[in-house]
């Protein structure tokens, strides 16, 4: 299916809430792989919900009950469950609110929903209900070590945390990770893997490049007329960047997946081509979305074919829609 008039347009005119789960650990990035979605589709179409919100218990009841947030334990669940079902059918909710800066629970504040809703957390679609009621799932699984300087980075610098408070908690929470969080790559239509660089911890550490591997799930159906293609003569033509991309089909998560590895940087031109494919195929203005940027790193390229995959989605679920007049 192939739209002749803005997918912005149809998106907005049409009844349905797209829902987008984003699971992993805290700290782990999920942000970043969700940013050009909210600039493709539109700031206007879509909203961000953290599901930090579903905590049950402030941070000094969390320590008095040695309990950690990634326990089921001390998050709403059912809760967030009639939530996600509430803001699919179009209806407002009380969003609950957690205060990273007092770690205290606020009182709940009205959300309305938008056409496109992005949940972010640790317990997505943790359950059988909210993997239902989800349209696309996406795990991002850094490794350890750099999930942990990642996070030991923004608590301290962007909340205010104490080092040695943050790594005592990294410690503590390992467990639950395991237990409650992980599992849910199982579920996840696709899993962003990230590790170190091949070139080296200097290149990494002054330009966030890193091994970036985009774990999916073979599409059942897609829209035709795709024209999503890298451009060859640009990533082999003067390049003064070291970079390397491969594609091989894997057992990962308990199932058959196709894995795609990118690492290092690539010129502005090779991710300006996958714009063009994207703007051609939905009838939106250029994109440019990282114009700034003479080069562009593993992470934007996926970001960018994370992006088709969930436009792929939505446009189905449009057209599944308009065969049935109905969400």
């Amino acid at each position: 299916m192939k739209y002749n008039r803005n997918f912005r347009d149809v998106i907005s005119d049409s009844p349905c809430t797209f829902i987008i789960g984003v699971a992993g650990d805290s700290g782990s990035g999920k942000t970043t792989f969700t940013g050009s979605v909210k600039k493709i589709f539109g700031e206007e179409l879509v909203s961000t919900i953290s599901l930090d919100d579903y905590h049950t218990l402030s941070r000094e009841e969390r320590k008095k009950e040695n309990v950690t947030p990634l326990s089921l334990e001390a998050n709403d669940i059912g809760l967030l469950e009639e939530h996600v079902e509430l803001l699919k059918s179009g209806s407002s909710i009380q969003k609950p609110v957690y205060n990273h800066e007092t770690g205290n629970i606020d009182s709940p504040v009205p959300f309305i929903p938008s056409k496109i809703i992005i949940l972010e957390g640790l317990h997505t679609f943790s359950t059988p209900r909210l993997r239902e009621l989800i349209d696309f799932t996406l795990f991002v699984n850094p490794e350890r070590r750099i999930k942990y300087e990642w996070k030991i980075k923004r608590d301290v610098i962007n909340r205010g945390y104490r080092k040695e408070d943050v790594i005592a908690e990294l410690n503590a929470r390992s467990a639950d990770y395991k237990k409650y969080v992980e599992p849910q790559t199982h579920y996840a239509n696709a899993v962003i893997d990230i590790s170190d660089s091949l070139y080296g911890k200097r290149v990494q550490n002054a330009r966030n490049v890193y091994n970036v591997t985009l774990y999916q799930e073979k599409l059942d159906r897609t829209v035709k007329n795709i024209n999503l293609n890298f451009n060859l003569f640009a990533i082999n033509s003067m390049s003064d960047k070291n970079f390397s991309f491969g594609f091989e089909q894997t057992k990962k998560y308990g199932r058959k997946m196709g894995a795609l590895s990118l690492d290092g940087e690539f010129q502005f031109d090779v991710v300006r081509s996958l714009e063009k494919g994207i703007e051609d195929q939905i009838k939106i203005p250029p994109l440019s979305l990282f114009s700034e940027k003479r080069d562009v790193n593993a992470s934007d390229m996926v970001q960018l074919l994370l992006s088709w995959r969930i436009i792929n989605k939505r446009i189905l679920v449009e057209s599944e829609r308009e065969k049935s007049l109905m969400c």
